[in-house]
């Protein structure tokens, strides 16, 4: 199973992206999806979060800003950012939870660079 993710880049304040993640492999089901992201210096926290109900979870900071969407079918996460913030630079990393043949573990995807600068 891997997850490969896209979308990252250099943007302006104020500006969009839109992060997608898709995981790969013999899958049986997928329960959360999510993203994360890591400033330099900083500890890797949870941005946001889809449950496989499609129920979501923001971190304070992106509420209004970042939506979280996931397609079941086609096993994808994707994160669309709007009013991006210099303070949301950071590598972004999807993350999954998977039932597969070795059983219900977590996933993470490579890193994405986000970086905001006008």
């Amino acid at each position: 199973v891997q997850l490969q993710a896209s979308g990252g880049g250099l943007v302006q304040p104020g500006g969009s992206l839109r992060l997608s993640c898709a995981a790969s492999g013999t899958i049986f089901s997928i329960n959360a999806m999510g993203w994360y992201r890591q400033a330099p210096g900083k500890q890797r926290e949870l941005v946001a979060s889809i449950n496989s109900g499609g129920s979501t979870n923001n971190v304070h900071s992106v509420k209004g800003r970042f939506t979280i969407s996931r397609d079941s079918a086609k096993n994808t996460v994707n994160l669309q950012m709007n009013s991006l913030k210099p303070e949301d630079t950071a590598v972004y990393y999807c993350n999954a939870e998977i039932f597969g043949p070795a059983g219900l573990l977590t996933y993470w995807g490579h890193g994405t660079q986000v970086t905001v600068s006008s």
